[in-house]
């Protein structure tokens, strides 16, 4: 049943964010973890180039309720630095790379990024999180530093000519997911369920309601939780399930999503269900019996069991480093950090450069750039940083995510 979107783009991400689901010792041991391949990296690359290298930042949370996504962007980039360096690096220069927690905190994101400063930073890959990332960019955009966000997805994420995106954003996550379900015939009701305290839920709700008029499905129930309240689902479900819709419609992240599940197993209630990319993550999810989340269907930029030859390459290294299957913000993650050689490549640049003069040429390179990763092929980049690339739909299988 393979359905390809041709996404006007952008959707991904986010996010505002949800809660990891591993305990604080295993968060704690992970982030030691990723802190000590971060430090070993920029030992072996100074190293390896003797003298001037590139310095590429990172921002993202490490610590706190989003740690999940931090730690997976840190180690997916970690893994193509990795590789470019034993390659031989950029234009012949090594790579150097230090990554700083933000917590998910737009503050704490901005003090990341003057530490990276100090340190001496020349490219901006982050931030992982949609409000640190709109804090951030205000700062690269004053300093023409050029920015790739990872999995930001809130539009004004990439406002400025500087940054970019590799991600979906959340309009077009809205749209493709409606059109996904009108062109497919998956219901003819729709009900929603969004978190109206977060940008990337309330932006791929509003995106999805607007396209609902050109498809053949009614959406019958409407109804919000916010951060505050964000536990208890009873009341939202039971409208749902009351306006008889066959599908339920969650734009939201995977913790909220697992609740939501749950609440509808035990009010007897069995719709389709269909999310976006904040889903990806949702049978790792500590305590939740993964069986009601089969047949879920949600977007997503990366598959980790796609038969995809770079993908499988991309799975195996991560998995031997790091001992777990990448999700999709840690493939996000890796191939921004090959975008990022592939500008600097086009625009031949060298470590020399002053941070704005790299910006410029690597902002005119971008309109040259093609590039084919784990996330997708042949992807291009308009004068808006938004991504041109197709979206996959993927669906919990017999406990596992696959493309459809």
């Amino acid at each position: 049943m393979k359905k390809a979107l041709s996404l006007l783009l952008v959707g991904a991400m986010t996010l505002s964010l949800a809660a990891c689901g591993s305990s604080s010792d295993d968060s704690a041991a992970t982030d030691s973890a990723t802190t000590e391949e971060t430090t070993t990296s920029e030992s072996s690359d100074s190293e390896g180039s003797g003298e001037a290298t590139f310095k590429i930042g990172g921002i993202g949370p490490t610590t706190g309720s989003a740690a999940v996504y931090g730690i997976a962007v840190e180690n997916g980039a970690q893994i193509a630095i990795n590789e470019i360096n034993e390659a031989g690096g950029i234009n012949g220069y090594q790579i150097e790379y230090n990554f700083q927690d933000d917590e998910n905190d737009a503050e704490r994101a901005v003090n990341a990024y003057n530490t990276l400063k100090d340190w001496g930073m020349q490219v901006l890959m982050g931030t992982v999180t949609s409000t640190p990332c709109v804090a951030v960019v205000e700062n690269t955009q004053a300093d023409n530093m050029f920015q790739i966000t990872p999995s930001g997805t809130a539009v004004e994420c990439i406002q400025y000519p500087n940054a970019y995106r590799m991600c979906f954003s959340d309009p077009n996550q809205g749209v493709e997911s409606a059109k996904y379900i009108g062109e497919n015939g998956l219901a003819s009701t729709v009900a929603i369920i969004y978190d109206s305290s977060d940008v990337y839920s309330s932006g791929i709700y509003e995106a999805f309601a607007q396209e609902a008029e050109n498809q053949p499905f009614e959406i019958v129930s409407v109804s919000s939780f916010d951060s505050s309240n964000n536990t208890d689902f009873s009341v939202q479900v039971q409208q749902a399930k009351d306006a008889g819709a066959e599908l339920l419609f969650m734009p939201f992240y995977y913790t909220e999503a697992s609740l939501v599940l749950a609440e509808c197993n035990s009010q007897g209630y069995e719709p389709v269900f269909f999310g976006c990319d904040g889903m990806d993550g949702i049978l790792a999810v500590e305590n939740f019996d993964t069986t009601l989340a089969e047949d879920l269907m949600y977007l997503a930029p990366f598959v980790a069991s796609s038969e995809d030859e770079q993908v499988q390459s991309f799975v195996s290294a991560y998995e031997a480093a790091y001992g777990e299957t990448p999700n999709q913000f840690a493939a996000d993650a890796y191939d921004s950090i090959y975008v990022i050689k592939a500008a600097l490549e086009a625009a031949g640049a060298d470590p020399s450069m002053s941070v704005s003069d790299l910006c410029d040429a690597m902002m005119t390179a971008m309109s040259s750039v093609t590039y084919s990763g784990v996330t997708g092929k042949d992807i291009t980049w308009g004068e808006d940083g938004e991504p041109n690339k197709a979206p996959l739909v993927v669906q919990i299988q017999d406990g596992v995510a696959v493309e459809l």
